[in-house]
């Protein structure tokens, strides 16, 4: 299985810049706003974006954040948890302290009454040595080939990533991906996403003439079309998109941000396997950094 109809949300109660995480995220930007005027943004584009996907047939699971402890990523639920079709959810190792809340027990218990869950595996043990691997964040996992990809940064650590592959069972591939001032890649799914067909992905993000080869290699020989973006969409957040299944019908979702720096040709290409649903999220994307597929939980069970 690729792709679900079923995913679940955080609704943001403190979304704000994370003064820690920028650190190691260029795509952040503080707005210098006030953090009640950005939340209530945020908070708006949020529920559009909850509606426009109940509207064309997912079905949305919204948890609401918190008040204590503030946790101003929360928003990103997919960064700490992953499930998968083998009635598994795994929890990662988060690299900065005040995202280590957001792994809420209250949630996962929620989740185990109404779906089949009967393996859960922690791996946020790592953090006490030092080690992170943030979930969908860090991995862009191939369900149907049983592949992972990561690029390695100071959140993907390769013997966790490789630890995680092991246990579901997946090859493990990975490599290293920079942007255009070489700073590491703080996250896979920013600048590749695969879905039922194609694969889209930054290649000249990655460096070594030896890993993209790789990386090409393994994509095209499990079947997808390779649909290349550059570094000025991968900053418009043009890789960070998610396949969702609705009636067998694949349905991409993505920002307008996104969208808009896609050419005709690029378009075209993805049409030829899915439907697009662009949603408007401006504010989460300049101040937190992340974009669509990066609020997305999907729920395999």
């Amino acid at each position: 299985m690729e792709s679900t109809s079923t995913v679940f949300l955080i609704r943001p109660h403190s979304f704000s810049h994370n003064i820690q995480t920028a650190k190691s995220n260029v795509f952040q930007n503080d707005l210098n706003e006030k953090d009640n005027i950005i939340q209530q943004k945020a908070l708006i584009e949020f529920e559009n974006f909850v509606k426009k996907l109940k509207s064309i047939g997912i079905e949305v699971e919204v948890f609401d954040d918190n008040q204590v402890p503030v946790k101003p990523d929360a928003i990103f639920p997919n960064n700490w948890i992953s499930f998968h079709a083998n009635s598994t959810i795994i929890l990662y190792p988060l690299c900065t302290l005040n995202r280590r809340p957001e792994r809420r027990s209250e949630i996962i218990n929620n989740l185990k009454l109404k779906y089949q869950i009967t393996n859960l595996v922690d791996l946020s043990f790592y953090e006490k040595e030092g080690k992170f691997l943030e979930g969908t964040g860090s991995i862009v996992f191939d369900h149907k080939n049983k592949i992972a990809y990561a690029c390695l940064s100071p959140r993907t650590d390769q013997m966790v990533f490789e630890h995680c592959a092991k246990i579901l069972g997946y090859k493990a591939i990975s490599f290293h991906a920079y942007d255009e001032n070489k700073v590491e890649i703080y996250h896979t799914n920013v600048m590749m996403n695969i879905g039922e067909g194609f694969a889209v992905i930054c290649l000249e993000s990655i460096s070594s003439t030896t890993e993209r080869k790789t990386i090409l290699r393994s994509l095209i020989e499990s079947g997808h079309e390779i649909i290349e973006i550059d570094f000025q969409q991968m900053s418009n957040f043009a890789g960070n998109m998610l396949a969702l299944s609705v009636n067998n019908n694949q349905i991409l979702v993505l920002s307008e941000k996104a969208m808009h720096c896609l050419t005709s040709n690029q378009i075209k290409k993805l049409k030829k396997y899915c439907n697009l649903l662009p949603v408007s999220i401006p504010t989460i994307e300049t101040v937190g950094g992340g974009s669509a597929r990066c609020m997305i939980c999907e729920i395999f069970y």
